[in-house]
């Protein structure tokens, strides 16, 4: 580019003023030179200067460094929260002003500097109220909600300051904050309390005021927070599209506010684990992951990551799945200490799969109330052959969840299905199966449609109609594996081969159990090869036998089963004492009970017998 003639002359006088080369000018526009302005950026002991000179006049002006609260905003703009951290402690120590204490606690946040969060946000609370600002004050409430909520799990607090930003709010014109407000409000319903329609009347709300009064970021949170009630809801088309079009916007710079983007994107992740829409998650997930890595947001990215881990989990990449939870849970451990449940309950449905149920139920133990940890305590009961408390427990997490949260309901009704077939409790999974598929037809998606699918199937197969059991099974398997799911695809083979034997077609039950084996081995899934072995070992015996419900308990107690099943993935009496936390001697004691029920002389007779009896 070629400098015009007279700024060769302010760059000389530059010079002499700093000895410092010219940084930067713009250049006026062909022919207008002379009634144009030309700047010239330069350094002058160690501070820039602007030059500037027109047809009437020259000036050289200083530019002034940031300083306080501008510099600790500016740091805020561009994402160096230790600077902004550092700029408003500054400004703080020259006036205690609620601005500047609003802005530290966001930087601390950021952070994750929860002491200086709760401090920094109270102490700001307080002085707004001094001041009469009820916005100021409404906005730091909300906040103090949400870090209640997740640093200290403390939710009756959290919901006390909700309240009390509902009182000061009252009456006031629509403002951000009151959008603000809705938003917080509707996520602790849709996620603690798991109601949908309140959530979703939350976030309409937050729209309507967010698009009122201009506030963009809010308007296109809300939106994404009310697709995700209508895909709990069950509407997931609708949903989908709603949290779609709020993340191509996020894509297109229509957002600013961080915080806000990094949730939008986080709610279109959740809405699709629920329907098991793993192919949209994934896509998602690595976005999602970029933007925490890039602006350091650790409990967004730590929550990520145990949503991915939930798609490697379903796609059998359970040694990535294992990876992906441990380190969100130490990663939330350190940031957001009441958030550790949403890896550790994953975890535990890992450790479930995995035959390790032990280690699942202290997982699920660990994380208290979480909703997922209810229902992983009543799978792993079930696991160990107690029926009819999983199938109380099951009850109970399904009373706990409205009924308009479909979605979530799903995976309780299937265990709910199971557990009352094995206690001859035929009517009740069969109301539990019409729910399920309505559910999963208002969904559309593949994996609901092929849960609805396997506990149809299941519950044809014990009302002795092995013809319709075996559609519905094979329907199963097919939508399993187009799903890229192989463990629920090879639990539904072994299904599907018990049905082949009982209707007399041995070399094809045999077929789908080896099949089943292939699925299951890779994972080192014990339990469900144990089971499929069982039914490919009692089809080579004969047909009937391997049929679901062929015969009974043999007066088998639930302790007596579940130690059969640990033997059936190879363990000996110590190791299965070990995992239990009973004795030696009380275990030789309940295989020698079960060896004397079952008629049989050898641990390896007693797994084959409890296989042809549909125990394993």
């Amino acid at each position: 580019m070629k400098i015009p003639r007279h700024a060769h002359r302010w760059l000389a006088a530059g010079k002499r003023l700093c000895h410092a080369p010219l940084k930067d000018y713009r250049q006026p526009p062909p022919g207008n030179e002379r009634n144009s302005t030309v700047l010239v950026l330069l350094i002058c002991d160690g501070l820039p200067i602007v030059k500037t000179q027109d047809s009437r006049s020259e000036r050289v002006t200083p530019i002034r460094p940031l300083k306080g609260l501008d510099a600790g905003r500016a740091a805020l703009g561009r994402g160096d929260w230790q600077a902004a951290r550092l700029a408003f402690e500054m400004s703080l120590k020259t006036d205690e002003n609620p601005e500047a204490l609003e802005g530290l606690g966001l930087a601390a946040w950021w952070l994750d500097l929860a002491d200086i969060v709760f401090d920094v946000r109270e102490r700001a609370y307080l002085i707004y109220r001094e001041r009469d600002d009820s916005l100021g004050a409404a906005r730091m409430a909300v906040w103090l909600a949400w870090d209640t909520a997740a640093f200290r799990g403390e939710q009756a607090v959290a919901n006390g300051w909700l309240q009390r930003a509902h009182r000061l709010l009252d009456g006031r014109p629509d403002a951000p904050e009151h959008a603000w407000l809705a938003l917080r409000s509707g996520v602790f319903a849709l996620l603690d309390d798991g109601d949908p329609e309140e959530a979703g009347k939350l976030a309409s709300e937050a729209v309507r005021i967010g698009h009122a009064v201009g506030a963009v970021d809010y308007e296109m949170v809300g939106r994404a927070l009310h697709g995700f009630a209508r895909v709990t809801a069950g509407s997931v088309a609708e949903g989908l599209q709603e949290l779609d079009e709020v993340n191509a916007a996020v894509l297109a710079g229509e957002m600013r506010d961080r915080v806000l983007i990094g949730l939008a994107c986080c709610y279109l992740i959740a809405a699709c684990e629920r329907i098991r829409d793993y192919e949209r998650a994934v896509q998602w997930c690595d976005r999602l992951k970029a933007f925490c890595a890039k602006w350091g947001f650790r409990p967004l990215f730590a929550v990520c990551r145990t949503q991915y881990a939930s798609v490697c989990m379903w796609r059998g990449a359970w040694e990535e799945a294992e990876r992906e939870l441990t380190s969100a849970a130490d990663e939330l451990a350190a940031c957001r200490p009441a958030m550790t449940g949403e890896g550790l309950v994953r975890l535990g449905e890992l450790r479930r799969r995995q035959g390790k149920l032990d280690e699942a139920m202290t997982l699920f133990e660990r994380v208290g109330s979480h909703p997922l940890a209810s229902l992983g305590r009543a799978s792993v009961i079930f696991d160990r052959g107690d029926f009819k408390t999983a199938a109380d427990l099951a009850e109970r997490h399904l009373r706990r969840l409205p009924v308009s949260n479909r979605t979530e309901r799903a995976a309780a009704l299937e265990l709910m299905v199971r557990a009352c077939l094995e206690q001859g409790r035929t009517e009740e999974a069969t109301q539990a199966v019409v729910e399920l598929r309505a559910i999963a037809n208002e969904a559309g998606t593949g994996p609901l449609q092929a849960l609805a699918s396997l506990a149809a199937g299941l519950v044809a197969s014990r009302s002795r109609d092995p013809k319709s059991a075996r559609k519905h099974l094979e329907d199963a398997v097919d939508l399993f594996k187009e799903s890229g799911a192989p463990f629920e695809t090879g639990r539904a083979r072994v299904e599907l081969a018990r049905v082949m034997g009982a209707l007399g077609r041995p070399e094809a039950g045999v077929n789908e159990a080896r099949r089943a084996i292939e699925d299951l081995t890779p994972l080192g899934a014990g339990l469900e090869i144990a089971r499929a072995r069982a039914v490919l070992d009692a089809l080579a015996t004969g047909p009937a036998a391997a049929s679901p419900g062929a015969g009974d308990r043999k007066g088998l107690t639930p302790r007596e089963v579940e130690i059969l099943r640990l033997i059936s993935t190879g363990l000996n009496n110590q190791a299965i004492a070990e995992r239990l936390f009973i004795s030696e001697h009380t275990v030789h004691r309940h295989v020698a009970n079960t060896l004397t029920k079952l008629n049989v002389s050898s641990r390896s007779a007693a797994v084959a017998q409890a296989g042809r009896l549909g125990l394993l």
